[in-house]
């Protein structure tokens, strides 16, 4: 079971299959289903997804009231968790964990909480797995290195699914330097898998920040060219050594958006999070004039070239996009933490 920002769970399937990963067997909010032959390390390769869980319960018929929590016990009765251990140990997650700790979700209103659910999985997962619990009561975050239940409960319809990795997926080993307004990594990628790169392909993300697009670009699309500039060179300092970590081959340059150091019709693919004065300020042109982004993505890209953006409010700014020369293509809604930009395929 994947696990994935809202609005992103079509773009993962995707990625399961086209990679051939599974067969993605359901959809559902912010999850996605899918058999795997077997268990093995390229699974925790997947870029667009937070985290990755093997499913083992499911329960139906699951209610409101405080009663309806002897449904969590059973469900956790009926999970074969002791299995789970050998299928992350395949998946190359090495040692025995010492201690297990259960997170809860669920949508709509009951008269339970969340609490209530993982106390009443972990008690039983404690004497199946002879493992020491960790309650999340407390607000203490648990032990590096322990194993991680998942409890989802939608609808009527409950599941319990175990971490296969020893922390989320979305947590990148070489995100070393961190800014405001750092894009989530999965996000990041979920944008350059939807600009369809290939090899050859000259990229380019204008407002690199830290340099997660083009890292996850490089995870993604071996063989592209990749351009990342910021006008701000402490960021740009960062992205080099986050690139640098990861192994990825970029191009970093210090340089405003609105005046970028590439030819006329020369760049295949744009993506990029623009700051539309949110968690960064917009800076040089941009601060004075938003709409020369586009004016200015529109130059570089060649004809038939495309520019997948994530944006906010992007009805005020479609306008600016059809003067620059841009055709509106897809436009997918996601939530992030709160807040609810666009996906936003601009066709040059």
């Amino acid at each position: 079971m994947a696990r994935t920002l809202r609005g992103l769970e079509e773009v993962a399937a995707q990625e399961i299959e086209e990679r051939g990963l599974g067969r993605v067997e359901h959809r559902r909010h912010r999850e996605v289903w899918f058999s795997a032959a077997s268990a093995e390390p390229r699974l925790l390769d997947l870029r667009t997804v937070d985290d990755l869980f093997l499913l083992v319960a499911v329960a139906d018929g699951v209610g409101h009231t405080k009663a309806d929590l002897a449904a969590f016990t059973r469900l956790a009765r009926a999970a074969a968790l002791p299995a789970a251990l050998p299928a992350r140990a395949a998946c190359g997650v090495p040692g025995r964990p010492a201690t297990v700790d259960v997170a809860a979700s669920f949508l709509g209103r009951r008269n339970y909480n969340r609490y209530d659910i993982e106390d009443a999985v972990g008690r039983h997962a404690v004497a199946a797995l002879g493992l020491r619990y960790h309650s999340r009561r407390s607000g203490e975050a648990p032990p590096e290195g322990g194993l991680s239940l998942r409890v989802t409960v939608e609808g009527t319809q409950a599941t319990l699914a175990v971490r296969v990795a020893d922390r989320p997926l979305h947590r990148r080993a070489y995100k070393r330097s961190s800014t405001p307004g750092t894009l989530h990594p999965p996000l990041a990628a979920a944008l350059a898998w939807l600009a369809g790169i290939r090899p050859g392909m000259l990229v380019a993300d204008p407002c690199c920040g830290t340099g997660t697009i083009p890292v996850e670009a490089a995870g993604l699309a071996p063989g592209a060219v990749l351009f990342g500039s910021d006008h701000d060179p402490e960021t740009v300092g960062a992205a080099v050594a986050n690139s640098a970590a990861s192994g990825a081959r970029v191009t970093w340059a210090v340089a405003d958006a609105g005046r970028l150091p590439l030819r006329t019709g020369r760049v295949d693919r744009v993506v990029s999070n623009p700051p539309w004065d949110r968690q960064v300020q917009a800076r040089g042109v941009l601060a004075g004039d938003s709409g020369r982004l586009f004016a200015e993505l529109r130059r570089v890209t060649v004809d038939g070239g495309r520019a997948v953006l994530l944006l906010h409010e992007f009805a005020d700014q479609a306008d600016l996009a059809r003067a620059a020369g841009f055709g509106v293509g897809d436009v997918r809604p996601v939530s992030l933490f709160g807040a609810h930009p666009s996906i936003v395929d601009l066709q040059g």
